[in-house]
Parts: structure tokens; C-alpha cells; sequence
């Protein structure tokens, strides 16, 4: 079986810094996204109720990066020089070879081609480390995610056979995801 190259904790962009997320950093992704309903609307993970539930994502990211090559990555401009957390993005591992790959970014970074960025990096950052597949979906009705995934070059392969659970719309309903993959 192939072995991975593990991934640098932190590296950089043209525009954003990319960092593993750690404790002290709790607090900046509740308020800036994980706790924003706005944000995490077509997300699969819960909105954050608390900051006790963002101390969880650390610890869980903690655990992705101790068990995988890499895992969660926080999101900063350059010129915050990491005081400002725009959002998140990372590889979660599905086998040693595959992994998927998903972003979630503040109000404020919405428009302005950061998630693009951050998914390509993701991308360069899978293929560099002996990564053969990225998959990626997205709730049927988010196009605006949808087109970032075909601009970054995933191929839409379709509608799931299976609904997904979307815990923060109206009732935590089951809906058609659009699955996407990357050959690398």
C-alpha cells in the first residue's frame, strides 16, 4: 500500500494562510463561522450552539491529525497575519488514498474568490501528498458551491443514491447532495 507524505501543519497562498486549527482558536471560529446559521445553513455539521461545541471540533481535529496525513485547516488573510479567521477548509481521509475536501467561510469572505482559492489549495495540497481522489458534495440547492467545485475542476458525477442529513435547515431534513470528485 502507498504511504502518504504528511502535510505541513501550516503554509501559504497567494492571498491566505492556512493553519491547523488549535484551542486558542476556539472562540474566533464561533463567532466568526461555526455558530453562524447564515454559514452553515447547507453544511452537514451543526451550527454551533456554543463555544464548547467549537472546543469539540478542535479536539476532533486534533484526532483527524494525529490518525491521517492531514486534516481541518483554519483560514487568514495575509494582512490579518492570523489574527482574523475567514473560515475553514481541510482533507478528511475516507481510506488512505481518498479523501474529501470542504470549505465553510464568514459573511464577510463570501464573493470575494477565497473559497476558490482554498479549494485549489486543498487540491495542490491532496496531489502533493500522494493523494489519488478528492470527492466533494454539496446540498442540490447550493450553486454557488456547486460552481466553486467546477471552477476548481471537479466533475459533477450526479445526485447521491442516498439523501443527506442537513441538521441546520428547517426540520434537519434529508435532501439530494451533488457529489463531485477529483481525479489526482
Amino acid at each position: 500500500m502507498k504511504m502518504l507524505t504528511k502535510a505541513p501543519e501550516a503554509f501559504q497562498t497567494d492571498r491566505l494562510h492556512f493553519r491547523r486549527p488549535s484551542p486558542a482558536d476556539a472562540q474566533a471560529i464561533f463567532y466568526r463561522y461555526a455558530g453562524d446559521p447564515a454559514v452553515t445553513r447547507y453544511l452537514s455539521w451543526p451550527t454551533h450552539r456554543t463555544v464548547a461545541d467549537t472546543y469539540a471540533f478542535v479536539e476532533w481535529s486534533d484526532a483527524e491529525w494525529e490518525r491521517s496525513p492531514a486534516g481541518p485547516y483554519l483560514l487568514f488573510t495575509h494582512e490579518d497575519r492570523g489574527k482574523r479567521v475567514l473560515g475553514s477548509t481541510g482533507l478528511l481521509f475516507q481510506n488512505p488514498l481518498v479523501a474529501s475536501v470542504g470549505y465553510a467561510l464568514a459573511q464577510d469572505a463570501w464573493g470575494m474568490g477565497y473559497a476558490s482559492e482554498a479549494l485549489q489549495a486543498m487540491v495542490g495540497l491532496a496531489r502533493g501528498i500522494g493523494v489519488c481522489q478528492l470527492n466533494a458534495i454539496c446540498h442540490a440547492e447550493h450553486q454557488a458551491s456547486a460552481r466553486v467545485l467546477q471552477k476548481c475542476g471537479f466533475i459533477a458525477e450526479g445526485v447521491a443514491a442516498h439523501p443527506t442529513r442537513f441538521p441546520n435547515l428547517d426540520g434537519a431534513v434529508f435532501a439530494s447532495v451533488l457529489n463531485f470528485s477529483m481525479r489526482l
